[in-house]
């Protein structure tokens, strides 16, 4: 099996690696299939899905959000303390798997949150657009840490990969992850960039090579964000990779989740590609807010805005 090594930051890929591995893979697909596809999970499937049981795990997959330019120490701490709040109020139902802020948030959410069992992700490495030296990127990343960050969320260097080079983003994603060490890593590879389904698989087959513990389809940032689409090949990616290599990967839409029956869907298509194994919140994560109380609303029977 063709190999790309994380060594401490250590350019270590090269093309030949990356053609090989690449060529284990089918990436020569057609966005008209993928489309019809999805459009049959969605019509013969979906509906199985909708049921209270289903609706509390997705509360439970939720990676609570907030990434806005009017954050402040006071706003995040607020938003973790209501995950507190949840957690005593609600404490028959899962409470949110993370939360999610910006790195120099990290030691505020650490000191406020009180549930265990609550991950803090920190998006990192120049989020959204990716667009700094490496340098800056791997000392962000190393700072979350510092502060308590256990998950990181980087976005793959796009602007590289749609030039082809490909040996540029699997170094750039290795060193990082190496700065992450045992925290897991999430690469997100804002699929709407991306535009094709051939490429969407190939960014992420390079991601999972290069050390992703999950792949993310967007920042959220950029239009359009998550599709069925793309989460239907990325979970197909994430299959093929499985049984190449035995690694198992996680998956996370992001982005354009507005509404239940959007949960539903990304549920539906992580069950029907990958299986029953997938469906823990360990290895299927939703990146949103919104949802949480939409969620919360159904399971509860009633109308409430607790995030």
């Amino acid at each position: 099996m063709p190999e790309l090594k994380i060594n401490k930051g250590v350019q270590t890929t090269s093309m030949n690696k990356i053609e090989e591995a690449l060529k284990l893979y089918n990436t020569n697909i057609s966005d008209d299939e993928i489309k019809s596809a999805v459009k049959k999970i969605i019509m013969e499937k979906v509906h199985e899905n909708d049921t209270q049981e289903v609706k509390r795990f997705l509360l439970g997959s939720v990676e609570l959000t907030t990434l806005k330019t009017t954050d402040s120490e006071e706003s995040v701490m607020a938003f973790t303390e209501r995950v507190n709040q949840f957690d005593e109020q609600y404490a028959d139902l899962p409470h949110v798997a993370t939360i999610c802020v910006y790195p120099c948030f990290a030691k505020t959410v650490s000191e406020t949150l009180e549930v265990d069992g609550v991950e803090i992700a920190c998006v990192s490495g120049s989020f959204p657009s990716s667009q700094a030296l490496i340098e800056v990127k791997v000392a962000e990343t190393a700072l979350a840490i510092k502060d308590g960050a256990t998950e990181i969320d980087i976005v793959m260097p796009v602007g590289k990969f749609l030039s082809g080079d490909y040996e540029g983003v699997c170094d750039e994603i290795s060193e990082l992850k190496a700065v992450c060490g045992e925290k897991k890593m999430k690469v997100i590879l804002e699929t709407g960039c991306l535009k094709t389904a051939s490429n969407i698989k190939k960014a992420s087959i390079l991601a999972m090579y290069s050390g992703a513990d999950y792949i993310k389809t967007s920042t959220g940032k950029l239009e359009p964000a998550a599709t069925p689409e793309a989460a239907y090949i990325m979970c197909q990616a994430i299959k093929e990779y499985y049984k190449v290599t035995g690694i198992q990967i996680g998956f996370k839409p992001a982005g354009g989740l507005n509404s239940v029956t959007d949960a539903l869907i990304y549920y539906t298509i992580v069950k029907e590609v990958l299986g029953e194994q997938w469906l823990t919140n360990k290895w299927f994560r939703m990146g949103t807010s919104r949802l949480a109380n939409l969620l919360l609303s159904e399971v509860i029977g009633e109308e409430v805005k607790f995030f």
